[in-house]
């Protein structure tokens, strides 16, 4: 059955603006070559999109013979302002942007262990406050934050989890009453596999895992372009993964004895020390013992999660996946194959400590342009719409 013509006006303006987003201001006539659509129809979409706010002109191209297709429309970057958290156990950042994800502040705070949970929400709700009235933004469209711990896929929040702060659960829904805006939460490490796909060190694959060794150890698991997250909510929680090596067995509320024993910060500053180096910079020196040792503990949580997943490719995120870099990504590679008869490429990744918040500054935005650009009925017939159920991300 045809498309009725507004539906097929719907998908025309969404493909243009996702051009315009994706290759930045554009003629009419180009607009018209990459879309495939009639001259007439380019320019009532144009007018459409201008209409609403959406779409401004915003200089003109090169061309000789000036005319209106010589005119370079634009999305209109300030038609919403976004923001970005990232929540550590004892810190919190923050950065403001706009719709097209420019960068307009940023700030981060301590938040000392002693803290109590009323004053720690009142620092980061007051930082992200704060950090936006200095940009001149008078009110936030979407807010994505970034924390460690699970999300309840039924409502969308962080699960009470042992060993983290009661601040974090409280955050989001201070946020909510507090702002006028969409407030999104997404585990850190989901969240950082979303920024190295779209912007990091996977934008060429659609299927890949990615080891988040921090404080904390996890995984984030995308098959086929899709983050999945498990049935309830944990699926890459490999810090609870029975390994050899360690003191024992993991239990449901403790993953001493999981992989997490031989792979998080402090076992790697534990291992540094044991090889006689200074753990703040043991990754950075290119000492082959220990970085030997230290691939062949992570190729053991790598093995794991390669045998049942067969993704391809590990990104090594966090903390150490950053200082270590190529040296230890090698290494790991090269044990893996010796694991493994699955062939994985292993990489470093390449967005740092900046994974988590640029990725949940893509979750406010990819939330602000679907409510302002409206998904196409193609995207919802195909069930690629950029937000899963309750608001939460998905990698495209």
């Amino acid at each position: 059955m045809p498309a009725s013509p507004s539906t097929a006006r719907a998908i025309n303006d969404r493909l243009a603006l996702r051009l315009l987003q994706d290759e930045g201001p554009l003629t009419a006539t180009q607009l018209k070559d990459l879309t495939g659509l009639s001259r007439p129809t380019v320019a009532d979409l144009v007018e459409r999109l201008r209409g609403s706010g959406l779409v401004r002109v915003v200089g003109e191209s090169g061309a000789a013979r000036r005319g209106p297709n010589a005119k370079l429309y634009g999305i209109a970057a300030d038609r919403a302002h976004l923001a970005a958290l990232d929540v550590r156990t004892r810190s919190v950042s923050v950065v403001v942007a706009d719709l097209l994800g420019n960068t307009l502040g940023e700030a981060s705070l301590p938040v000392g262990d002693g803290t109590a949970t009323g004053p720690a929400v009142e620092l980061a709700a007051a930082l992200l406050e704060r950090t936006a009235k200095e940009a001149g933004i008078e009110a936030l469209h979407s807010v994505g934050i970034g924390a460690p711990g699970l999300i309840d896929p039924e409502t969308g929040q962080l699960n009470d989890s042992s060993g983290l702060p009661a601040w974090h659960r409280r955050l989001v829904p201070a946020l909510q009453e507090r702002l006028p805006a969409t407030v999104l939460v997404e585990n850190e490490t989901n969240l950082a596999a979303v920024a190295e796909q779209r912007v990091g060190a996977v934008r060429d694959r659609d299927t890949f895992v990615l080891l988040w060794l921090g404080q904390g150890v996890g995984a984030a698991v995308v098959l086929d372009g899709r983050l999945r997250r498990g049935a309830s909510g944990g699926a890459g929680e490999i810090g609870f993964l029975p390994v050899p090596g360690t003191s024992g067995l993991p239990s449901a509320d403790d993953c001493a004895g999981g992989f997490h024993e031989l792979a998080c910060v402090a076992a790697v500053d534990a291992l540094a020390v044991r090889h006689g180096l200074d753990p703040r910079t043991a990754l950075a020196s290119g000492d082959g013992p220990f970085l030997d040792e230290l691939a062949d503990r992570l190729a053991v949580g790598a093995a794991a999660v390669v045998s049942v997943l067969d993704p391809g490719c590990v990104v090594l995120g966090g903390e150490t996946g950053h200082a270590g870099g190529t040296a230890l990504a090698a290494r790991v590679e090269e044990r893996l194959a010796r694991l493994s008869p699955l062939r994985t490429e292993v990489r470093p990744t390449a967005l740092g400590d900046t994974a988590v918040l640029r990725g949940a500054l893509l979750a406010a935005r990819d939330a602000a342009q679907d409510e302002l650009f409206g998904p196409s009925a193609h995207d919802r017939a195909a069930g690629q719409g950029r937000l899963a159920p309750r608001g939460r991300p998905e990698v495209p």
